[in-house]
């Protein structure tokens, strides 16, 4: 009879492990999920702070690289971005003026949301790629979870112009 008892008790464990499993790889695919929405809304940002930043002051190939950005399809994304960025960089911006700082922030949020999304996605792919999960199948249903590789967006200031 204790045979019995002792095989409960290990079905109950398994059970109760492979619950909590499904649930790690749920919750962690959702936080990718929302990691990724809200990389999409700093990008958003940016690129609009950007465009704001060259109607007034820096002209028409950084007005170009952040419409793009704001226009530009799923598949085309990545690229935009990391030409915007390379834009920026290519500008003299002035932390003193209200429009440069906006953009010198936006760019640091998107540095640290898209370390986040990062961090979220390499989680959600280990937790996904385990062989047991794998087997089971927990994360069907799901696309999974992509990188964004941009370059990084933060934006440095001279010396120089910071001190003054």
């Amino acid at each position: 009879m204790w045979w019995v008892v002792a095989a409960s008790v290990v079905v109950g464990l398994v059970a109760a492990y492979l619950i909590w499993t499904a649930g790690r790889v749920e919750r962690l695919q959702s936080r990718a999920e929302l990691a990724a929405r809200a990389l999409d809304a700093h990008l958003l940002r940016r690129a609009a702070a950007a465009a704001v930043l060259a109607e007034r002051r820096f002209g028409v190939e950084l007005y170009a690289a952040a419409r793009i950005a704001l226009d530009a399809s799923p598949d085309e994304r990545e690229a935009a971005e990391n030409d915007l960025t390379r834009q920026l960089r290519s500008v003299q911006l002035d932390p003193g003026d209200p429009d440069c700082g906006a953009v010198i922030a936006a760019s640091r949020r998107l540095a640290l949301s898209r370390q986040v999304h990062t961090d979220l996605v390499r989680d959600a792919r280990s937790a996904r790629s385990r062989p047991l999960v794998r087997l089971l199948r927990m994360g069907r249903g799901r696309e999974w979870p992509r990188y964004f590789d941009i370059d990084d967006p933060t934006l440095t200031v001279p010396a120089d112009v910071s001190a003054s």
